[in-house]
């Protein structure tokens, strides 16, 4: 049984990991021009890139669990859904959707979509990078043990979509007995109220919420720094 996170409010670098869910170059800097007034209406990337100079100003290891599909779509399994990932009712019914795969992922390995957003990149030999291959950021990879090697206790949880893999992760993050905060204005889901939602009736009870400014200000006081 993994020791449980130790009950303090900062945010140092000796037991706290900074994890940014699916900052990948095709969900960032989408094609679609209604997808990219979202992302800048909500300021999504600029929060995002506040909150990680704040962490590596205070010396936090950044964690990128990111989508790591097959190019053929082989690791992708055929799921009857009543709709489309944007919660619309399929046209032509469950059954021929999913014989298609049509809610498998649409960034694969490989492409220049599933590269890790240029303004937020990792450092190369401190930062780590986590493929994944489901929702759940622990579910079958490694992040869970490169946590725990590092003696790493705590996550802060940021990215999108929030309803989607944020969810996800932050569900199996308190199942693990990690601590948890997810960072709100750093998270996103263009899907109706859902992040709203979820920041206010669900993760309130599994760990912290909190804004970017309020993060960076824990973590450089865990790091003994001003602000």
């Amino acid at each position: 049984m993994p020791a449980k996170a130790k009950l303090i409010e900062t945010l140092g670098p000796d037991h706290t990991a900074l994890v940014l869910f699916d900052t990948l170059h095709g969900y960032l800097h989408p094609k679609d021009p209604k997808k990219r007034a979202f992302l800048d209406d909500n300021n999504v990337l600029p929060n995002l890139t506040r909150l990680l100079r704040g962490a590596r100003r205070a010396g936090l290891r950044v964690f990128y669990p990111s989508g790591d599909h097959a190019a053929d779509g082989s690791d992708t399994v055929a799921r009857l859904t009543d709709t489309d990932m944007d919660l619309r009712p399929w046209p032509n019914g469950p059954l021929k959707a999913a014989a298609k795969k049509a809610i498998a992922p649409k960034i694969r390995h490989g492409s220049k979509d599933a590269e890790i957003a240029r303004e937020l990149k990792p450092r190369p030999g401190f930062d780590v990078v986590v493929p994944k291959h489901r929702w759940n950021s622990f579910f079958q990879t490694h992040l869970e043990v490169a946590l725990r090697a590092r003696g790493l206790d705590t996550v802060i949880l940021a990215g999108g979509s929030t309803d989607v893999g944020i969810a996800s992760t932050a569900f199996a993050a308190r199942d693990l007995d990690f601590g948890l905060v997810v960072v709100s204005d750093a998270c996103y889901s263009a899907r109706g109220n859902n992040n709203q939602f979820f920041m206010e009736r669900v993760f309130p009870r599994m760990g912290r919420v909190m804004t970017v400014k309020q993060t960076i200000d824990l973590m450089l006081r865990g790091a003994g720094k001003k602000k």
